[in-house]
């Protein structure tokens, strides 16, 4: 009995060494686990459930597969994909997840989360965030064309890249104060995240007690997870992506 939890994996056509590592982290180790948390930015791009690209089907009924043979599916919006939407859980058998949420670790209340609003120093981007997670924006850019999404997604792309190349590293982490306050907030004592694409585990202190902080890294150059298990603490793993 086990629980996974990945993030990160930026899933595009341009990549297909990503998407074949995430079928065979399917079929070798998702399957027969008892869950799977998928922690945003899952997809490089997301721009509504009805593009259904080759890309999006396949991983679609991979997901499938994986969730009718009993394990569990959840899947958290990311920076990137926030706009997937039920259509596509339906199609793959994943279940939405709340960011944040508290999740019942074999005992250990903890906390999940994709990242992105620890990263509190970082104020362009959280009002970037706000206006793009207004319900009336995402309303108005899903009834658009499909091509004039597509336009738009390449754009905003184009815009970060520029954005986080001018940027100081550390302002694109997480901010320690927040973290601290957010675990203090849900009173957990653990905390997985995403985005930051800095795997690591943090020791540090919340509620006036010991706390876990792990970070999942990004799938460009390795494949990175969190395996928990009710006998042993959840560990960070990595193996080597397969470019050929």
């Amino acid at each position: 009995m086990t629980t996974l939890f990945i993030s990160d994996l930026h899933l595009e056509e341009s990549r297909p060494d990503v998407t074949r590592a995430f079928l065979d982290f399917l079929a070798s180790r998702a399957r027969g686990a008892e869950r799977l948390y998928i922690l945003g930015d899952f997809f490089e791009a997301w721009i509504g459930d009805d593009e259904h690209t080759p890309l999006q089907n396949q991983v679609a009924e991979a997901l499938n597969s994986v969730s009718s043979s009993d394990t569990r599916v959840f899947l958290m919006h990311g920076n990137r994909d926030f706009l997937i939407g039920e259509d596509f859980c339906s199609r793959s058998g994943a279940q939405l997840l709340d960011d944040p949420a508290v999740i019942d670790l074999y005992g250990s209340p903890t906390l999940l989360m994709h990242g992105d609003t620890l990263c509190t120093a970082d104020v362009d981007y959280q009002k970037f965030r706000i206006n793009m997670r207004n319900p009336q924006w995402q309303a108005a850019f899903l009834k658009r064309p499909l091509a004039d999404r597509q336009m738009v997604a390449r754009q905003l792309r184009e815009m970060s890249m520029a954005r986080t190349k001018g940027k100081r590293e550390s302002i694109m982490d997480v901010t320690q104060e927040e973290v601290v306050r957010v675990m203090e907030e849900h009173n957990v004592q653990q905390l997985i995240h995403g985005h930051t694409h800095r795997p690591a585990v943090h020791e540090l202190e919340a509620n006036g007690r010991p706390a876990k902080r792990l970070v999942l890294g990004d799938w460009a150059e390795n494949v990175w997870w969190i395996e928990s298990a009710p006998d042993r603490e959840p560990e960070l793993k990595k193996e080597p992506l397969q470019t050929s």
